[in-house]
């Protein structure tokens, strides 16, 4: 087996199995339709874009199909943005205004009406045949560069502060979920470098023998890198749990004068009287409670509560609550006649869902493990 036909085969093998992986998330049963069909449609077209590691040559029988093939890439970058979109916010629907994105995918199509679509085969040669030299094809190739680097720019502050609004107004949200949509962003953007430099090595080299290792190197990334998110998503039920969008981080919320204010007398009280109602109300225990389902028990607008804790008590939400959790648990640790009680059990009944977040959240609190406080504390 020579160089080209082993490297068309493992194009090919990369190429099956990110439509494969497309094909089961279009199909699969769940509730998270949306985002399952927006990063379908994202491999999808990676994978089309990819079809053309398969050939050495124009297939000038179906050049209008090749040519239409060249336009995909224009809805990749736009696709995994409304991706994030739909993973990081609950209420995330599609609109008639989301088809602005894909304007450039119509006006490219548009520009290959003339020199390819709707011309006899002779006049479709001649014009790819210069097409690299053409302005306009210049221009489309900015483009799409100017794209890729808004829309994962974008999805890089959509996720940023999705987090932080979660922080903010959730307990118990599962931030490994958000970190591993970060990193998943963070390692399509870097092989989108892997991308630039086949460009500069084709257009210095020519295409040849290192171009075509590029091309391997870039599918296997690609597919590794799809494999593994897919993996963690399947792996956390909570993945596509997400914020509701008119949520604000605080500091969009509340003035920037405002930023350190003077606790005066008022706050205090209203500090206090949120201390007294968690220690003799016990709220915290609900695993699924939200800043909307504890403002309602108070009585008090969700902004007034978002600002009293995490500006005049600095802290976020998340911890807020789950300090009390863990004085919970310590009590529970440190009683005899609950010793029969496992850490597991105990992590439930003090309002968390999940060993690893408990684990973290108690060795941050007292510095010490569930387990190695119980002993000490017995």
């Amino acid at each position: 087996m020579d160089k080209f036909n082993f490297l068309h085969l493992v194009s090919a093998i990369g190429i099956f199995m990110v439509f494969l992986l497309a094909l089961f998330l279009m199909t699969v049963k769940t509730k998270h339709r949306l985002s399952n069909w927006l990063i379908a449609f994202f491999l999808f077209t990676n994978a089309v874009d990819a079809i053309k590691f398969l050939t050495r040559d124009l297939p000038v029988n179906h050049i209008n199909l090749e040519a239409f093939r060249w336009s995909i890439v224009y809805l990749v970058p736009a696709s995994f943005y409304l991706y994030v979109l739909s993973v990081c916010y609950t209420n995330f629907r599609l609109k008639p205004k989301h088809a602005l994105h894909i304007i450039p995918f119509v006006a490219y199509n548009l520009y290959l009406m003339w020199g390819i679509y709707f011309v006899d085969i002779p006049s479709k040669i001649h014009f790819i045949n210069g097409i690299y030299k053409m302005p306009i094809t210049q221009f489309f190739y900015f483009l799409f560069e100017f794209l890729f680097q808004v829309y994962f720019i974008a999805s890089f502050l959509v996720i940023r502060k999705s987090k932080t609004v979660y922080l903010e107004n959730y307990t118990n949200p599962n931030i490994s979920t958000l970190n591993a949509l970060y990193k998943i962003t963070i390692l399509y953007y870097l092989l989108h470098f892997i991308v630039l430099i086949r460009w500069l090595v084709t257009f210095i080299f020519g295409p040849g023998e290192i171009r075509a290792w590029i091309v391997t190197l870039d599918g296997f990334a690609f597919l590794f890198c799809t494999c593994w998110y897919l993996l963690t998503a399947l792996n956390n039920p909570d993945f596509f749990r997400g914020v509701h969008s008119n949520l604000k981080p605080i500091t969009e919320v509340i003035p920037k004068q405002k930023k350190n204010p003077l606790i005066n007398e008022e706050k205090n009280k209203e500090i206090e009287f949120l201390k007294d109602f968690m220690i003799e109300k016990e709220p915290y225990l609900d695993s699924s409670l939200t800043i909307q389902d504890l403002a309602e028990q108070v009585k008090m607008p969700v902004k007034d509560l978002s600002t009293l804790i995490n500006l005049y008590m600095d802290k976020h939400f998340f911890d807020f609550v789950n300090e009390y959790r863990i004085e919970k648990a310590m009590q529970i640790l440190a009683d005899p006649s609950q010793k029969e009680l496992t850490v597991l059990e105990i992590l439930y009944q003090v309002g968390f869902n999940s060993k690893s977040s408990f684990n973290t959240s108690f060795k941050k609190y007292t510095g010490k493990t569930p387990t190695d406080y119980r002993k000490e504390a017995l």
